[in-house]
This record gives structure tokens, C-alpha cells and sequence, in this order.
């Protein structure tokens, strides 16, 4: 594998790693209501596409151009799946571990959103309990759903990668 591709792979992903960690903690410490705020998680979203944006340009400069498809996307994933590790490590330690309570917080304030937003489209009583049952049984913040999270983070990164890729991808030379 070339070295740039690992290199840069492995620098941006810790870098979106870090930046995933530097929110969390943010927003932990400022106010825990903001992990449900629709606005933070397209905040995230735009600080990360930034970020692999700004890898892909840089890889294709490192390289002269020469940015086959394979490359771009192995790049892309490099630094996917190191982010989103670090970012899950974090994630763990932080809901598990050092503040349990966190996360018993943020599933109420959840529920609680959940049931106004429903309320506001008229959905049915019935509707609505079913929905605060199943959110009560589930706890999104274990190990075993962070780990499980991870794994779609991981493909859904692997589509939007493909599409990265492909745009950034070296043109090649038609053939005569």
C-alpha cells in the first residue's frame, strides 16, 4: 500500500476521531440536552464531510493527480474506520464507565422529545407508548450498541466513500 494513502488515511482519521471526541465532550459539559438537538448532529456532519473532503484533496495533491478510484476510496476508508473507532472508544469509557448516569439522562430527554414531536403530528396514544416502551427498553449507549452502531457508521461511511471516490478519482485518458 502506498504510503501516503496509509499515512494520510491514519492523520485525518484521528483527526475526525478528535474532532468527534472534542464534541462529545462539549457538548457533555455545556449542556447533556444538546445530544438532542437535530442542529448539533448536522454540525457533526458538516465537520466531518469537511474533514474527509479536505483528506481527499490533499491525497490527490501528495499524489500529483494520480488518484485512482482504489486509492481514493482506500484512503477515505483508512480514516473512516479510525474515527469512528476512536470515536466509539470514547463513547464507551465516557457512558459505561466514567458517568453511567449520562446516558440514563440522555434516553429521558430523548423519550421526552420523541413524545412531543409525535404529539405535534396528532399520533395516536397508542402509537406513542409503544414508541417510549421500546426507546425504555433499549440503551443505546452500551457496549454492545456502541459496537453494533459502529458497524453501520463503518458501512454507511463505506457508500458515502464510494461516492467521495468516485468524485475525486483522476480522470483517465480516453484510449484512441
Amino acid at each position: 500500500m502506498n504510503e501516503i494513502l496509509k499515512k494520510n488515511g491514519i492523520t485525518f482519521g484521528t483527526i475526525a476521531g478528535l474532532a468527534s471526541v472534542l464534541i462529545t465532550t462539549l457538548i457533555y459539559t455545556i449542556d447533556i440536552t444538546l445530544f438532542t438537538k437535530w442542529w448539533v448532529g448536522i454540525i457533526s456532519i458538516i465537520i466531518s464531510l469537511s474533514i474527509s473532503i479536505y483528506l481527499m484533496i490533499k491525497t490527490k495533491k501528495d499524489l500529483n493527480g494520480n488518484f485512482p478510484f482504489k486509492s481514493a476510496f482506500t484512503t477515505y476508508f483508512i480514516s473512516a474506520v479510525i474515527g469512528v473507532l476512536i470515536s466509539v472508544a470514547f463513547n464507551i469509557i465516557l457512558f459505561n464507565f466514567v458517568d453511567p448516569a449520562a446516558k440514563d439522562t440522555i434516553k429521558e430527554l430523548t423519550i421526552k422529545f420523541t413524545v412531543e414531536m409525535l404529539e405535534k403530528f396528532n399520533t395516536p396514544k397508542n402509537a406513542i407508548n409503544e414508541a417510549i416502551k421500546g426507546m425504555q427498553e433499549n440503551d443505546p449507549y452500551s457496549i454492545s450498541q456502541l459496537l453494533k452502531g459502529s458497524v453501520f457508521t463503518i458501512l454507511f461511511s463505506s457508500l458515502f466513500g464510494l461516492i467521495l471516490a468516485a468524485i475525486f478519482k483522476s480522470k483517465t485518458p480516453e484510449h484512441l
